[in-house]
């Protein structure tokens, strides 16, 4: 078995150049992650999953300032996860011999450092291809995707903590034994394979090399950098959008003040247009008191212009300028007093987002807007007509579109 892998490429330094990338970086993914269940307040059970035991992150108030910070974090999840796709492959191609080693356990440790390897690999391969068909939208889990992917998230975590445990100080050692300019500078020609090294990555009967080491590292981080440029755009509007070829949703889905993508049309939401027309109310709550009002009666309220992102799950992001009442205002019109939270439902009838809970200081928001316009003109059906939730940093699926009901709920509720 020893003599299938033959390529004088693979060794402790390249190996540990990719190992010293993913480092730096999937401790980034992992932050963003977390970061992005955070938003979905898991505190009001609407974050997925909803019982995670001991696992549930410490409870806090998700900000609104800067408003753009759920756009940053989940478009830095979802952008760095399909650039770091190269450098997973890579790395995984440095290290296939250790995944045919036999015997596969002559020690206590290597039973433990298998172990971990066997979960970390699992774990970042499950991860990314769980993710990477969310995004595409061909859900073929058979599963709950959100589920998967926080347990998931902490097996791998747990793994790779493990892991760098075991296998840092010979990363490092690797990384200073051949100077990098000296590798970047060599070409196939002179290309040779590394000295024996104790986890036999190093081939015992090396071939002739077809790259360099650093044609290798080119081919990677160019890799990466096209997936970037294929994926950026999401989160960029204007011209840069139409590049958002890997997105399926995040590229521009045509003209005018509602021309901005979309994740839920009004049919696929069961939205009918008797649903929206004059009768249309919006009635809101608090303590005993209940107040109705159809669109002209929100017309007539002071009106508020906030320019705010709309951000989705997916990575795909879209910055418009949105007009509406204020939720605040909406609050002191039904009368509520010490605001502990406010609870929107749709006009919706099916689907895991048709309601949202929104925190204190989310309502409290001075660009917290039950949104009637959008870019000066009318919201769409799709966009959310007669009116649509706008919170900043908010997570785009709890700006609840073609909204019927706001609760606004005091801290003496319980």
């Amino acid at each position: 078995m020893a003599g299938r892998w033959r390529s004088p490429l693979r060794g402790p330094w390249l190996t540990s150049v990719f190992g010293a990338v993913l480092l730096v970086t999937l401790p980034l993914l992992i932050v963003t992650g977390l970061l992005d269940h955070a938003a979905y307040s898991p505190q009001f059970g609407q974050a997925f999953p909803r019982d995670v035991g001991w696992l549930r992150l410490p409870p806090f108030d998700w900000p609104t300032r800067p408003s753009w910070l759920f756009r940053l974090t989940q478009g830095l999840h979802v952008t760095l996860g399909i650039m770091l796709v190269p450098v997973v492959l890579a790395k995984l191609w440095s290290v296939i011999p250790k995944l045919f080693d036999w015997p596969p356990a002559r020690s206590v440790a290597q039973v433990l450092e298998r172990l971990s390897l066997l979960l970390l690999v699992g774990g970042i391969l499950f991860q990314f291809a769980t993710g990477l068909l969310n995004i595409q939208y061909a859900y073929l889990f058979g599963f709950d995707f959100y589920t998967a992917h926080y347990y998931g998230a902490w097996v791998f975590t747990a793994a790779l903590v493990a892991h760098v445990g075991l296998k840092l100080p010979r990363l490092v050692s690797a990384l200073r034994s051949r100077p990098p300019r000296r590798e970047l500078a060599t070409p196939r020609a002179g290309t040779r394979p590394e000295p024996p090294d104790p986890d036999a990555l190093v081939p015992v009967h090396p071939g002739a090399a077809t790259i360099s080491r650093r044609g290798a590292l080119a081919l990677v981080g160019g890799l990466s950098l096209l997936l970037g440029a294929l994926t950026v755009g999401q989160s960029l509007d204007g011209a840069w959008r139409r590049t958002a070829l890997l997105l399926p949703r995040g590229r521009e889905p045509g003209g005018g003040p509602n021309g901005f993508p979309v994740n839920r049309t009004a049919a696929a939401a069961g939205v009918r247009d008797d649903d929206t027309g004059e009768g249309w109310r919006v009635t809101l709550r608090a303590g005993g008191r209940t107040v109705a009002l159809d669109r002209a009666a929100l017309l007539a309220l002071p009106q508020h212009t906030a320019r705010l992102p709309i951000a989705c799950v997916e990575g795909w992001s879209t910055l418009q300028t949105w007009t509406g009442v204020r939720l605040r205002d909406l609050a002191a019109l039904a009368g509520a007093g010490d605001l502990n939270s406010a609870h929107v439902r749709s006009l919706e009838r099916a689907g895991l987002f048709n309601q949202a809970t929104l925190q204190a200081n989310q309502v409290l928001d001075g660009d917290s807007l039950l949104a009637l316009t959008v870019n000066g003109a009318d919201l769409s059906p799709d966009h959310g007509f007669p009116a649509r939730i706008i919170v900043p940093a908010l997570p785009g699926v709890h700006c609840t579109k073609w909204v019927s009901e706001i609760e606004f709920r005091t801290r003496g509720d319980g």
